[in-house]
């Protein structure tokens, strides 16, 4: 897939555990996890929204499109 999902790499940056984002941000540590991995289909603006609030980044830090030939 072109989009690359960077969460634990910020997560890591941040130095923030899956668990407590998941509890400050109101979704489940299932769903954090899906995030991380790439396994998701969508993303909300405002769940991204709340995710960039609290990690201080950007969504520009958490996305990047890499071209399939470049994968």
């Amino acid at each position: 897939m072109p989009i690359v999902v960077n969460l634990d790499v910020m997560l890591a940056k941040r130095k923030v555990r899956s668990n407590e984002l998941a509890r400050a941000i109101g979704i489940t540590e299932a769903n954090v996890s899906l995030l991380k991995s790439g396994k998701v289909r969508a993303v909300r603006f405002s769940t991204l929204e709340i995710i960039c609030q609290y990690l201080d980044c950007q969504p520009g830090d958490l996305l990047a499109y890499v071209p399939a030939d470049e994968e």
